[in-house]
């Protein structure tokens, strides 16, 4: 009943036992809590998971491939994803946060006078004098650093990278933040040059590398996202990465507007639909025939299905559902999709629970799926 969801492909050169990816997702957990989620998840059947940010250089905030504690830790997750015959992604990102803007903030945000809420809008307004006015002697060193940091990848295990098109690469492909007047800044092919020279440096490290791109879409009428590539530009920005070396592009709304666009709850205004993104991944199509994945508030094996055997979308990449049942994959493959939790995307305990600095995890949890 399920033949495309459970049928293995070839993603931009990577087979996958089957079609659903774990989407890249921040935790806010302990290494204990964080391994168990991650053993439930490949237990449960998927093909892949992508390590949301990883850091391209050394990091204080982030577990880092340049360090041995870091590089140990992603160790452990490739030898425990590749134990279920799940593949590992590596989803390489430099932030775009002006670090010493956020010292400033500190103290309210400790003092509970500035909420996290708040924070993330007066980060989002720094972004743009940070991308505008960054050196480009350090935008040299941070591009060489996305293809360090892809040789450490492999050597701990990776089987993939991500270039994450949101964070600095999203910024200066944005309007909005970039505001530069050099060859990094005005027509969308100079601001596609970031992210174009990110994947350089990684396909010439590593010419036999699949290299997925999360590309962040940002949308007018009405209006969604600030980073990313404007629906207009898409024409510019697909083709120019995919001369680069992108083997494969990972499609979704882009970031630096509320957290409840990006991961919209089931009342969302516009975005409460299942396959609330797939949209976009139609528009994607339109300038390459490399292998897609969508995402947003996908939850239902039949429409899923449906979605991958029209080709609309080669992948199906979630979050949200697998933490409400790791065993979704196992489970359609089984003929058991009427057992299934299915995420109702209340988002209390997920992006409410990282909100509280709780740590993401879901309402499901204590029913023993």
């Amino acid at each position: 009943m399920y033949e495309t969801i459970c049928s293995p492909v070839n993603y931009g050169g990577l087979e996958l036992k089957n079609r659903i990816i774990f989407a890249p997702t921040t935790f806010g957990l302990s290494d204990e809590e964080y391994f168990a989620k991650m053993r439930a998840i490949v237990a449960g059947g998927c093909a892949m998971i992508i390590v949301g940010d990883v850091p391209v250089g050394k990091s204080r905030f982030e577990k880092s491939l340049f360090d041995k504690k870091g590089f140990a830790w992603y160790q452990r997750l490739a030898a425990l994803a590749h134990s279920y015959d799940c593949k590992l992604c590596a989803q390489l990102h430099q932030s775009d946060s002006n670090m010493a803007a956020m010292l400033k903030y500190v103290p309210g945000v400790l003092t509970k006078k500035i909420t996290m809420q708040q924070l993330r809008t007066l980060l989002n307004e720094e972004v743009a004098p940070y991308i505008t006015n960054l050196p480009q002697r350090k935008i040299e060193k941070i591009i060489h650093g996305f293809g360090e940091a892809a040789v450490l990848a492999v050597q701990a295990g990776f089987d993939m990278v991500q270039i994450h098109g949101d964070r600095m690469c999203g910024s200066f492909s944005s309007a909005v933040f970039n505001h530069r007047t050099d060859a990094y800044g005005g027509s969308a092919e100079n601001r596609a040059r970031f992210a174009v020279e990110a994947v350089r440096a990684v396909r010439s490290r590593l010419p036999e590398l699949p290299i997925d791109y999360k590309l962040a879409v940002r949308q007018e009428d009405p209006h969604y996202g600030n980073a990313g590539v404007l629906e207009s530009e898409l024409g510019v920005f697909v083709p120019l990465l995919e001369a680069a070396g992108v083997t494969s592009f990972h499609v979704t709304l882009a970031n630096h507007s509320s957290l409840e666009d990006t991961i919209p709850p089931a009342n969302h205004p516009y975005f409460k639909g299942e396959g609330c993104f797939l949209k976009y991944c139609d528009e994607v199509r339109r300038f390459t025939a490399k292998p897609i994945t969508g995402v947003g508030g996908l939850t239902s094996p039949d429409f899923v299905e449906a979605q991958l055997a029209a080709g609309r979308i080669t992948c199906a990449a979630m979050s949200r559902q697998l933490l409400a049942d790791p065993a979704w994959p196992r489970k359609v493959a089984a003929g058991q999709a009427g057992s299934i939790h299915r995420c109702v995307r209340c988002n209390k305990k997920c992006l409410g629970g990282l909100q509280q600095h709780q740590g993401t995890h879901c309402i499901y949890e204590k029913s023993g799926v």
